[in-house]
């Protein structure tokens, strides 16, 4: 199984309603009914190691797929759209990282 996390480091605007109320919705329509799709979470960042500090990400992204070719297959034809939709919530360039689960339980 593959894990593509989308990690927005917390260095700039993110408006967190909008993104979990229509940008996730509209992501989750596109990209949830394809082949391959296990699902998708989202974090919240709250803080740093030391009580008071900053999280170092102020939201994260996980789809879970079972290859990356079935992620790019569900998210190109979507691509313009979601890629398009992001000024609508932040301006941080995000990390994308794509990963192999070795353990979940």
């Amino acid at each position: 199984m593959i894990k593509i996390s989308i990690l927005y480091p917390n260095t700039g605007k993110f408006d967190m309603d909008y993104y979990l109320d229509t940008h996730m919705s509209l992501s989750i329509t596109r990209l949830g009914m394809r082949e391959g799709y296990k699902g998708v979470s989202v974090e919240r960042g709250l803080r740093g190691p030391e009580p008071g500090s900053a999280p170092g990400f102020v939201a994260m992204c996980h789809y879970l797929f079972n290859t990356a070719e079935d992620f790019m297959a569900a998210f190109l034809p979507h691509a313009a759209e979601l890629q398009g939709d992001m000024p609508n919530y932040t301006d941080i360039e995000p990390i994308i990282q794509f990963s192999e689960v070795a353990i979940s339980q």
